[in-house]
């Protein structure tokens, strides 16, 4: 994982509120940390639904039972593993054609060690990134039923990093028939190159966020936007060896947030910029947010060279995941 930049030194601003009554939302990686921090906010606003989509079922029954005594609000709890595509299909396909006025796709992970999935995808790669494009495209059409039954715009938001604002790809990558396949190819993994894993799969969302903005019509009643939760002390380092956890400790106690504080830029995301069914919702279209505000992504981002990467990876995401998934493909041709 990254080291904070300065934005992690401005202060945070209250949490976001608004009236989600007859309003559908889903969290994923709902069960700790930030997920669970948004998953509270989200209950004090009194939604129709509010789904916490999780991992593990013990986990996320202790999580709904957290949820239901901080705020009274019974949750509703959905098994989905990002590590198995087949997982986030049958996720979404137990939602059928629900509307879903929120999505907060927030599952990822930080390893160092290079790992397959059963779908023999890097870990990290298809978790952070492929399998939260998936959840976003399959989801697409609720997000957009829930706009139109509402009167309202749904919102995407793809949990990042300001670690992205570190990470480029380098030659090798740009030169390869394929960069996604070149991210989990275990020659390529080096211990260099799986130290700054998590770095490139933050920047991954970054620009699959920017690019599902793009691709949309605008007369699209969805607002993608990636956000920067900073700095937080959560279970997301868990997979970290000791020496870097000491690092991690240190940080915490001088300028770390907690993940409270960092749930409440998603709530942001999802809500902004001012809680209510505006035009001013459009400011966060493709945006990256961070603190409470639109900010500015890394400069590679807005390089050239990160324009024309950000289109090979839309690309390299949709053939991958059509594979998958026929599902994706037709959800692009009709809707993108």
């Amino acid at each position: 994982m990254a080291q904070p930049t300065t934005a992690q030194k401005t202060a945070v601003p209250r949490p976001l509120h608004a009236d989600l009554c007859g309003r559908t939302v889903v969290v994923t990686g709902a069960n700790t940390g930030i997920g669970l921090e948004t998953v509270k906010h989200f209950a004090r606003m009194n939604p129709s639904r509010l789904i916490l989509a999780c991992r593990s079922e013990d986990r996320g029954r202790t999580a709904l039972q957290n949820v239901k005594e901080s705020t009274g609000y019974f949750a509703e709890l959905q098994l989905v593993d990002f590590s198995e595509f087949s997982s986030v299909i049958a996720f979404a396909a137990r939602l059928r054609d629900d509307p879903v006025d929120i999505l907060v796709a927030n599952a990822a992970v930080a390893m160092l060690a290079y790992e397959l999935t059963k779908d023999i995808w890097e870990q990290s790669l298809q978790i952070n990134h492929l399998s939260t494009a998936l959840i976003s495209f399959l989801l697409l059409p609720n997000l957009i039923r829930a706009a139109q039954e509402h009167g309202t715009r749904s919102r995407l938001v793809i949990v990042s990093s300001d670690a992205h604002l570190r990470a480029t790809f380098d030659q090798t990558l740009r030169s390869a028939p394929s960069i996604l396949k070149t991210l989990s190819n275990r020659e390529y993994c080096t211990p260099e190159v799986m130290d700054m894993r998590y770095q490139h799969t933050k920047l991954l969302n970054v620009l699959f966020a920017r690019a599902i903005a793009e691709h949309l019509p605008l007369a699209t009643p969805v607002v993608p936007v990636a956000v920067n939760p900073g700095f937080c002390f959560s279970e997301l380092r868990r997979h970290l060896p000791p020496e870097r956890l000491a690092v991690q400790k240190m940080l915490d106690e001088t300028i770390g947030r907690t993940s409270e504080e960092g749930a409440r830029q998603l709530v942001w995301a999802a809500l902004g910029p001012d809680g209510k069914e505006s035009e001013r919702a459009l400011e966060l279209r493709g945006a990256y947010v961070s603190t409470a505000a639109v900010g500015q992504p890394g400069e590679y981002v807005l390089s050239e060279e990160g324009n024309i990467v950000q289109e090979r990876i839309w690309k390299e995401t949709i053939h991958y995941l059509s594979e998958i998934s026929p599902k994706v493909q037709q959800i692009v041709k009709q809707l993108l």
